[in-house]
């Protein structure tokens, strides 16, 4: 497939206030791209403009909610205006709320939903008739490796990925007729990104990721390759691949052990106030791309981590295996016809 030069492209990115979508809104300024910025907090969105306009890029900035549809036919609206067409969408909003399902308000799993799930939706239904108009465009959907495997106490999230992987697949079958318009796909494993302190929080506890935690900016990075050539499915992280195929091979061991390691880490950890974090409210003040959880240590169990994931599949792999053969049917007998005379 024909790589795609950036330089000149406009480039609309939701959620592009800090973490991700920040990183990925300067790799893209780097590469000489009209940028149109969109997150909920206009200061937040002022900074990361004003960097990226260092870099060179001019921007735009649309404060915008995507859980209001209208909201963002007119961040389509200001974009197209802006630009005179759209190239890329990158489409990245993401929030959480973390607790056990039954003491999570109901209003929490509602929003993540609204924000994650429906958010995404009203992207890609502003900026589809556009690129059909074009006949070319990429739609870039930040999913997570949560599309594959379920994340206990986070119910809403997990239901919200899985949503996503569904609906690209859903649109890239209606779009099959349309060979210039992409929707691909981005699968990052834990991401060093302030969005897990900014959470939803109703454990009680303090939040952190398990390493190996990656950096943002090898997300953004492979962001821009995907707008630079469409592929629907990139995986990023020490252990990616594995969680897929785990995932799909043993769901319930996967299911399983993700809630025991939960509640082991919730029983450690350090004591905090609940509170519903930035579903609601965008963060305050200027948040940047990093979140701190990538201590030298975590850097260090990245490489163990990873062969310790080969060799735990492949335990689950030969115990499936032992289990079903051990258990498994006797061989049918075969009846013998009467023959009546």
């Amino acid at each position: 497939m024909a790589r795609h030069n950036l330089s000149g492209s406009v480039v609309v990115i939701t959620g592009a206030g800090s973490g991700i979508g920040q990183a990925t809104a300067e790799a893209f300024a780097r590469r000489g791209v009209r940028l149109v910025l969109a997150a909920r907090g206009k200061p937040a969105l002022e900074a990361v403009a004003e960097t990226c306009r260092a870099f060179g890029s001019e921007v735009l900035v649309v404060p915008t909610d995507v859980t209001d549809a209208a909201a963002v036919k007119v961040l389509a609206e200001r974009a197209l205006e802006f630009g005179g067409r759209i190239d890329v969408w990158v489409s990245n909003v993401g929030v959480g709320a973390v607790g056990a399902f039954h003491e999570t308000p109901i209003e929490a799993h509602e929003q993540v939903l609204r924000s994650n799930l429906i958010g995404h939706f009203n992207d890609a239904h502003a900026v589809l008739p556009i690129f059909l108009r074009q006949d070319r465009g990429t739609f870039i959907n930040m999913i997570s490796v949560g599309g594959f495997a379920s994340v206990p106490f986070a119910a809403s999230y997990s239901a919200s990925k899985f949503g996503l992987k569904g609906f690209s697949e859903a649109l890239r079958g209606e779009l099959a007729g349309h060979p210039n318009i992409h929707v691909c796909d981005i699968y990052p494993t834990f991401v060093d990104t302030p969005g897990i302190s900014n959470a939803g929080n109703f454990t009680g506890k303090v939040l952190t990721a398990p390493p190996p935690v990656i950096d943002a900016r090898r997300v953004a990075r492979a962001v821009v390759s995907a707008a630079e050539q469409p592929r629907p499915t990139t995986l990023i992280g020490e252990g990616a691949g594995l969680i897929r195929l785990g995932s799909t091979l043993f769901p319930n061991y996967i299911s399983r052990f993700m809630g025991i390691f939960m509640r082991s880490y919730l029983e450690q950890a350090d004591p905090i106030a609940k509170g519903s974090g930035n579903l609601f409210t965008p963060p305050k003040g200027v948040q940047g791309i990093d979140g701190g959880l990538r201590s030298p240590e975590q850097r260090a169990l990245a490489g163990l981590i990873a062969v310790g994931a080969v060799g735990g599949l492949a335990v689950l792999g030969l115990g499936a295996l032992a289990l079903r053969s051990r258990f498994k049917p006797a061989p049918k007998r075969r009846l013998r016809r009467r023959h009546l005379r």
